[in-house]
């Protein structure tokens, strides 16, 4: 039940983060590796605002907003220093392993003994004996209220011209849009949702360790990946549904290959390598149903 729990919570945190990778890759395609800086600045931000004694719910806000900063100024190198995509988010992410470590202060900030959104008087009042619960259902409460906030954001005129960047940035251009400014406002948006889930992860496993962002960007695309194929002819769902379900499902197999390793004989310091072999399954896997697919088409 605590494995269960575990994966659930994990799941929906990494399909906060999962939904500014879909941002980036799918609708953008953008190849953003910000995300793997902008998501422990995220966490940094709340070690730091908590420890300070600021209220934790304060601290999902000024994530966002810093997120969405790093996000902004990696579409600005890319858009008016012509940096090539994949090179400004290398530069960003770098960028922000200093800022991370100045905003923390050092490499590892604990949060024990500490209030988060997760934990305070109000949910104790709210839960009283069904405490347990209270992380769960409160992660479920904020993806969900994230994931609309996203659907009524891309049914806008500016979402719909993100979309329509992504698809077809001439189009846009010739409908005298400025193609750059929605490409920093969408990645404004997606690293400031991917520092957002950091934030969260941070109270959720009450601690920030500046490298908790390494191989975020993997887990994310995964997410995605696994999210789209398997529900893409799922109507009733909105792609957003998606990707959160997608991020809950590559949570579960990493944890079901972390329960099973020992029958291999790895151990718990070769998660980076299971993680890379499962991205590669998911990849391969994601390619040969496309190949089906327009075979029978």
């Amino acid at each position: 039940m605590a494995l269960i729990l575990s994966v659930l919570e994990q799941g929906l945190i990494y399909g906060v983060m999962a939904l500014g990778v879909y941002i980036t890759y799918k609708i953008l395609d953008f190849p953003d590796l910000t995300v793997d800086g902008s998501f422990p600045m995220g966490a940094a931000i709340a070690a730091v605002m908590i420890t300070e004694g600021m209220h934790p719910l304060l601290t999902l806000f000024v994530s966002f907003a810093a997120g969405g900063a790093a996000g902004m100024l990696t579409g600005i190198i890319h858009v008016k220093l012509k940096v090539r995509d994949l090179l400004s988010g290398i530069i960003m992410m770098t960028a922000l392993y200093t800022v991370n470590l100045r905003i923390a202060q050092k490499a590892n900030v604990p949060l024990y003994n500490k209030e988060t959104v997760f934990e305070n008087e109000l949910i104790r009042g709210l839960f009283g004996p069904l405490e347990s619960a209270a992380p769960l259902i409160v992660i479920a409460v904020i993806t969900v209220i994230v994931k609309y906030l996203l659907d009524w954001y891309l049914s806008t005129q500016s979402g719909y011209l993100l979309r329509a960047v992504g698809d077809n940035d001439t189009f846009v251009t010739s409908m005298g849009v400025e193609k750059g400014r929605v490409k920093i406002i969408g990645l404004a948006i997606a690293n400031g949702l991917a520092a957002l889930g950091g934030c969260l992860f941070a109270q959720q496993q009450r601690f920030f360790d500046i490298s908790m962002g390494t191989g975020t960007v993997v887990i994310g695309l995964a997410s995605v990946i696994i999210g789209t194929s398997l529900l893409k002819k799922a109507s009733f769902l909105r792609v957003t549904a998606s990707v959160v379900f997608g991020s809950v499902l590559y949570k579960a197999c990493v944890a079901l290959a972390l329960r099973y390793m020992k029958v291999i004989h790895l151990q718990s310091k070769d998660l980076k390598l299971v993680t890379s072999v499962l991205f590669l399954m998911i990849l391969v896997i994601a390619q040969e149903r496309k190949k089906k697919v327009k075979k029978n088409a």
